[in-house]
């Protein structure tokens, strides 16, 4: 009996010593030929991701970012980023507790030390720990070198693929800023005459012409019969009969020309001694009829108008110019004129005049176009849409229409000085054409500007203003006074 009880003991005893010489190997790790003994694991696992897939992400971590499935150049597949997963595109994971993220990353060696924790709402408020604000929402943090006060902004690559910034260079360019205005076609004043007499006279007979018709220098238009005219006519042969009583009397031919007598008829009267009882009256110019006065057997007073003649080989085309865009006109630019009905059609001339009066009801300013017009087919009163190309041909400096942001005092561009960093910079803008902006004074060709996304660098930037108008005490306050929450 009592060698049975002996042999229990000493098998309990071995079994004892060997669980504790287990257990120490395993805590400690040694490794026996053909068994592993290794530390139980301390680490905390990561929760499954769940959710539907909501982009797709570079697997290399870099800033690359797709809605669909693709591939890197080397032919691996992105990885997808699922509803669960808050994926941080400063280049920080933060799966799980956002707080406890920035915490290990301040302690992670290598990392920017956190120097304080921002409002996420913009707010002026900071903490030297993590903590959340009333709506639930966490604290960003502001790293070493972020709050440098010499008029930059970093942004990281990640924020930037996220907002969309865009840079281009500033460019020398030719700015053309045209000015449209609608108008109508009208007659060139200088080339409008009457046919009139400067005498009593009797209309014998009138030519086969009617209002709109065509007719050329010198073509007849009306037989006449004046008395005064007649009269200084037999004068005129008296004294070329008779040379001494021309040089008593003198001066018919000149009594002639006063009266208007064609040039025809005097030489006729110089010709034959004779005086015509009838008077051809003809056309002084090439153009059209615009009216017909003078009707077989009437009698036309002095300055009557028998007929009204306008050349139509050139015309004006009189535009509206709003008083705003009135600066920027001025004579001899080169000007488009589109004419309804004529869609196909381009005619084009120059700014001749501006007129020196604006209509008090439109506000607008009246411009001149002259256009030639060898068809005839630009009819007065017709309407029409110009184009006047305003600038000059020197080249500027300009920036697109989207880099200046314009505060209404002054405007500035953002400067892209690359690796994320940008300087606003204040500058002087001229005029506008082209979705381009002169700039006067402020930056020099070839300077990177943003062009995408300003607005809201412009928004961080006036954010770090604000953080660094604060007193330093609430900056960047005593972390030994503070104690976490």
């Amino acid at each position: 009996m009592s060698s049975r009880i002996t042999s229990v003991f000493l098998t309990l005893v071995a079994i004892s010593a060997a669980g504790a010489g287990g257990y120490y190997a395993g805590s400690n790790g040694f490794r026996v030929e053909g068994v592993a003994f290794s530390a139980p694991a301390t680490s905390k696992t990561a929760p499954a991701a769940s959710g539907s897939v909501i982009y797709y992400r570079d697997p290399d971590g870099k800033p690359y970012y797709a809605a669909t499935p693709r591939k890197t150049a080397d032919g691996r597949d992105y990885l997808p980023v699922l509803t669960s997963e808050d994926v941080s595109f400063d280049g920080r994971a933060t799966i799980g507790n956002p707080s406890e993220a920035t915490s290990e990353a301040s302690a992670t060696p290598g990392t920017k030390r956190i120097l304080y924790y921002r409002n996420p709402m913009g707010l002026p408020d900071t903490s030297p720990v993590p903590k959340k604000d009333s709506m639930g929402m966490d604290y960003l943090p502001v790293f070493d070198g972020e709050d440098k006060d010499d008029g930059t902004l970093k942004l990281s690559l990640g924020k930037m693929q996220r907002t969309g910034v865009r840079s281009e260079q500033a460019t020398s360019r030719v700015l053309s800023i045209p000015v449209r205005a609608s108008g109508t076609i009208q007659l060139d004043e200088r080339r409008i005459s009457v046919v009139a007499t400067r005498s009593d006279a009797f209309i014998e007979k009138v030519s086969a012409i009617t209002t709109g018709d065509k007719v050329a220098r010198g073509q007849d238009l009306v037989r006449l019969y004046s008395s005064d005219i007649a009269t200084a006519g037999a004068q005129y042969v008296t004294e070329l009969s008779d040379p001494e009583r021309r040089s008593v009397l003198g001066g018919a031919r000149q009594r002639l020309e006063n009266l208007g007598a064609p040039a025809d008829l005097i030489k006729e009267i110089e010709r034959t001694r004779k005086v015509p009882l009838a008077i051809t009256w003809t056309a002084s110019q090439n153009g059209i009829v615009l009216e017909r006065n003078a009707v077989d057997g009437m009698k036309a007073a002095p300055g009557d108008v028998l007929f009204r003649i306008a050349d139509v080989s050139t015309v004006w085309a009189l535009a509206d110019i709003p008083e705003r865009d009135l600066p920027r006109i001025v004579p001899g630019q080169e000007v488009a004129i589109r004419v309804r009905g004529f869609d196909d059609r381009t005619f084009a001339g120059k700014v001749a005049l501006i007129y020196p009066q604006v209509n008090k009801e439109t506000r607008t300013t009246r411009v001149r176009v002259e256009l030639a017009n060898p068809e005839g087919i630009l009819r007065p009163d017709m309407y029409v849409e110009a184009e006047i190309a305003t600038g000059t041909d020197k080249p500027v400096t300009a920036v697109p229409a989207g880099a200046v942001i314009d505060s209404g005092t002054r405007q500035i561009v953002l400067i892209d000085k690359g690796e994320g960093s940008f300087e606003p910079r204040v500058v002087t803008v001229g005029r506008r054409g082209a979705d381009y902006v002169e700039i006067r004074e402020g930056i020099a060709p070839g300077t990177n500007v943003v062009v995408a996304a300003n607005f809201l660098i412009d928004a961080e930037s006036n954010l770090k203003a604000a953080l660094r108008g604060l007193s330093s005490d609430a900056q960047v306050p005593d972390q030994s006074q503070e104690k976490p929450l």
